[in-house]
């Protein structure tokens, strides 16, 4: 009866050790997934940032000068206001193609 426990605990030390590194490495492997898709996430909401605040100003900018060539400054404001208003429902009627989008590159960074 010794030998057999005897020669089981070596085994289920292996065992335990085995399991332990076994879930570290899926602690490490999870924590680069994460901070991979955490930096792309980071770093595109930089962009748009940026992006934002180009928008902003060149839309003023175009808003200014439609309204003076059309001689009404709210004239060239109500204008570039429809534009945005037709590009919103535009978003709004392509809202699940850009949310697969969103969720396959997401999976697609946790994946990889």
């Amino acid at each position: 009866m010794e030998t057999t426990t005897s020669s089981i605990e070596p085994l289920l030390q292996r065992a335990e050790e085995y399991g332990k590194t076994t879930l570290e490495l899926l602690k490490l492997k999870s924590l680069d997934k994460v901070a991979t898709v955490a930096a792309a996430m980071i770093s595109r909401l930089i962009l748009i940032s940026i992006l934002v605040f180009f928008v902003f100003t060149l839309t003023v900018a175009v808003a200014l000068w439609l309204g003076e060539v059309l001689g009404k400054n709210y004239y060239g404001f109500l204008i570039v206001a429809s534009f945005y208003a037709l590009l919103a429902i535009i978003l709004f009627l392509i809202r699940p193609f850009i949310k697969t989008g969103v969720n396959n590159s997401i999976v697609k960074q946790l994946l990889n």
